[in-house]
């Protein structure tokens, strides 16, 4: 698979038919691993002004998907491999869902779409997880929304615990 870099996290498929098999993932997953935010994604669509996103994305276990919403943009989600959940938040950061993804043979949901404006966030159960996002764009970054009451990505000791934190709630654990 041909691709150009946009940055360290983000690759264009350059073919005009795009196509993946396994060993583009492996690609991914080493490329993702050296990246330091643990996390890749190619892009199938050509631009980020294109009106549908398509993208295949690698996560580590590390990851840490700030709990954020898009304001005008629907989100598909597919895993292809790994586990993970899906929580979904109140305005107010308390949890409203958790959604238990793997991928098809695991028995769990391996397919949601969410509509605009939900917190969500991201908690990686396997090694790695890859999963296919599509979304509308064109991609505005004004249009994702931080939640206020969730740790910046830069604050490793309050990301830390706020992971811990929520995968407790999400077992119902005592806090």
């Amino acid at each position: 698979m041909k691709t150009i870099e946009f940055n360290e996290e983000v690759l264009f498929a350059t073919e005009f038919i795009v196509q993946i098999d396994a060993s583009d993932i492996e690609d991914l997953k080493q490329k993702a691993k050296q990246n330091p935010r643990k996390r890749i994604r190619i892009c199938a669509h050509k631009d980020i002004k294109d009106h549908l996103h398509e993208m295949l994305i690698v996560h580590e276990k590390s990851c840490y998907v700030r709990p954020h919403k898009h304001t005008n943009m629907t989100e598909s989600f597919h895993i292809i491999e790994g586990k993970a959940d899906i929580i979904l938040f109140h305005e107010d950061g308390t949890i409203d869902q958790t959604i238990s993804m793997g991928d098809i043979a695991s028995g769990l949901k391996f397919f949601y779409r969410l509509p605009p404006s939900c917190y969500h966030t991201l908690l990686i159960h396997s090694d790695v997880v890859v999963f296919h996002e599509i979304t509308n764009g064109p991609y505005r970054p004004e249009g994702t929304i931080w939640a206020s009451w969730s740790p910046e990505e830069t604050d490793l000791d309050a990301v830390s615990q706020y992971m811990t934190k929520l995968a407790k709630l999400t077992l119902n654990e005592p806090v």
